[in-house]
């Protein structure tokens, strides 16, 4: 995820609601007051009407800030060489501030509704771009089926964070969110980066079986994909 750092062009009235909405929407889940998102930009909650028509406009907004923010942080990591190792290693020294998305991204999730599926989808959609760019860059292998890889790995991103969300009901304190997102990090990069680097099976036997026992015919384009 992109660090949530912003430039003087970005501090308008509009990106402040933005911003104020993404924080408030995180800290107290999707049901937050328009009134407290107003109040925390210093401005009225008409202005939020005026720049977003709607509730639905500002959490639609909101959405793809964060959407994008995670879309352009996978897309630097991803990259060729020592550049995505750079970019890989400049963001979780900066990890902490990334806590006000990844909080909003989870109460998106946790609010469930046609809403949190749009936003699942949407960030599943992201995934297969961002991995097929990996793939052109020779650091993804590529997939049999890249919308079904793209899904279970953002089920498993998010269902991880879910699991060890510090409050998964009621208000999430902002202020100990980064220590808990620093502390969560530095727990599962090296399991994950092991798992994604050098594989969890030894061989392809239980692949193997899979396909003669089912006939999925996804698995018998193994021709396309690297091994």
């Amino acid at each position: 995820m992109s660090s949530a750092r912003r430039t003087d062009d970005d501090l308008t009235a509009k990106a402040r609601i933005r911003d104020a909405a993404v924080r408030r929407f995180a800290e107290d889940g999707m049901g937050a007051s328009l009134r407290a998102v107003a109040s925390d930009a210093g401005v009225s909650p008409g202005l939020i009407l005026h720049h977003f028509g709607s509730r639905a406009g500002l959490r639609e907004a909101c959405d793809a800030y964060v959407l994008e923010a995670a879309r352009t942080a996978k897309s630097a990591v991803l990259g060729p060489g020592t550049a995505g190792a750079g970019a890989f290693l400049a963001q979780l020294s900066q990890v902490e501030g990334y806590a006000p998305l990844v909080g909003y991204l989870l109460r998106c999730v946790q609010a469930g509704g046609p809403l949190g599926g749009e936003f699942i989808d949407h960030f599943v959609k992201d995934a297969v771009a961002y991995l097929e760019e990996g793939v052109r860059a020779g650091t993804v292998r590529p997939s049999r089926d890249p919308q079904a890889r793209a899904r279970v790995l953002t089920a498993m991103s998010l269902g991880s964070l879910l699991l060890h969300l510090p409050a998964r009901d009621g208000r999430l304190d902002l202020d100990e969110l980064p220590a808990w997102l620093r502390g969560y990090v530095d727990t599962v990069a090296l399991p994950l980066l092991e798992l994604y680097t050098e594989a969890l099976l030894t061989d392809s036997t239980l692949l193997d079986a899979y396909v003669a026992a089912t006939g999925d015919s996804r698995a018998r384009t193994s021709s396309a994909v690297e091994t």
